[in-house]
Order: C-alpha cells, then structure tokens, then sequence
C-alpha cells in the first residue's frame, strides 16, 4: 500500500483522540451516538484497529468534522476545530455542536429559488425541534401540513413520517436541534413576576 496513505491512516487514531478528548466525550457517549462498540473505538484510537471508512463516516458526523480534516490532521498545538457546512440535496447544513453524544444542533439554509419538491416523508429514531429564522418553511408531519414563519418552532418525534422544504421561492434558514429517542429540547422562560412601582423618597 501508498506510504502516503499509511502514514495518513495512522494519523487519524491520536487526531480521533484529541477529537474526542476536546469534547469532554466519553467512549460510550460516542458509541451511543455512532453504532460502534467502545472496544472498536478504543482499538480505533490507539492505533490496534485499521480505519475503515464504514468506521470513519459515523465518526465525522458525530464529531462534525469532514473526512478530509480527519485524515489530515492540522498541525499539533492547534486545538481549533473548523466546522464546514454541508450541501446535500440542495441544502446546506452546518454542525453547531461539538461533542457527540446528546442533543446535536444544526443551522440549515435552503437557497432562494429553489421550488418546493414533492414531499417524501420518512421516518428514524430521535426527536427533533425546529426554530425558523428567515423565509417560510413547510412542515409536513403524519397528516399535517403546516407552514412556519419566523420566530416559529415545532417539535417531534422523528418516528412520525415528517417531510420540509421551502414553502415558497424564498430562501429559508432554520435551526434543528436533534437528540436520540427520548430526549427533548427543553426551553424554560423565567415567570413573569409582578413589581411593585417604587414609590420617590
């Protein structure tokens, strides 16, 4: 084999454990977020077990890096991580959090001039919780077809056939917050409470 690629394969067990080590993340958070067993992991990244690239891509999502940066480590001594968005299906997402395991967030844009497409309704494990932003964004979830505007949000069991897309011409930008079966994104609001006027000395 290349000794370039060698010597790139064996770069990646230390960058998976900076990776992982910068997030506060623990081998079975990651294992609950990627499907891999922990000893898989381990042996991942101390250098035992070969990357594979089925191993590799739930690796990257979970982490929000690409594969490039992730065979390509950056030089040691710089912990910053670049988050790089990404285009499928003509939409762009970009990774907000940084550790995997629990709720992960994404800001998604669809671009403007984009006609809404058919939609195509499918199903996973999770919850997920939706913030509009900018446009309109059509929403179809079991038998509802709903249409948010901005300063919107819905949330769901993923579970449900759910479908979105631009509602109209106009671009839509969105936040998504998604976690595992179970978990919710909880927002909580200080209680208004009552103040008496203060009175002048």
């Amino acid at each position: 084999m290349d000794n370039d690629l060698d010597q790139a394969l064996g770069a990646v067990a230390p960058r998976l454990r900076a990776l992982r080590q910068q997030r506060e993340t623990t081998l079975a958070d990651l294992s609950a977020a990627t499907g891999i067993s922990v000893s898989t992991l381990s042996r991942l990244e101390t250098g035992d077990r070969r990357p594979t690239l089925e191993l590799l891509l739930p690796l990257t999502r979970a982490h929000g890096v690409t594969l490039d940066e992730l065979v390509d480590a950056p030089p040691t001594g710089d912990p910053r991580i670049h988050l790089h968005p990404v285009t499928r299906h003509g939409m762009t997402m970009l990774p907000l959090t940084r550790r995997a395991g629990g709720i992960q967030a994404y800001k998604l844009v669809l671009p403007a001039g984009s006609r809404p497409r058919e939609p195509d309704p499918q199903t996973h494990e999770g919850y997920e919780w939706l913030y509009v932003l900018n446009g309109r964004l059509r929403l179809v979830l079991g038998e509802h077809d709903l249409v948010l505007s901005p300063g919107e949000a819905a949330e769901f069991d993923t579970r449900v056939p759910h479908w979105f897309g631009a509602a109209d011409a106009e671009p839509v930008e969105f936040l998504s917050l998604f976690g595992r079966q179970g978990e919710r994104a909880h927002l909580r609001a200080r209680p208004k409470t009552e103040h008496q006027p203060e009175r002048p000395g």
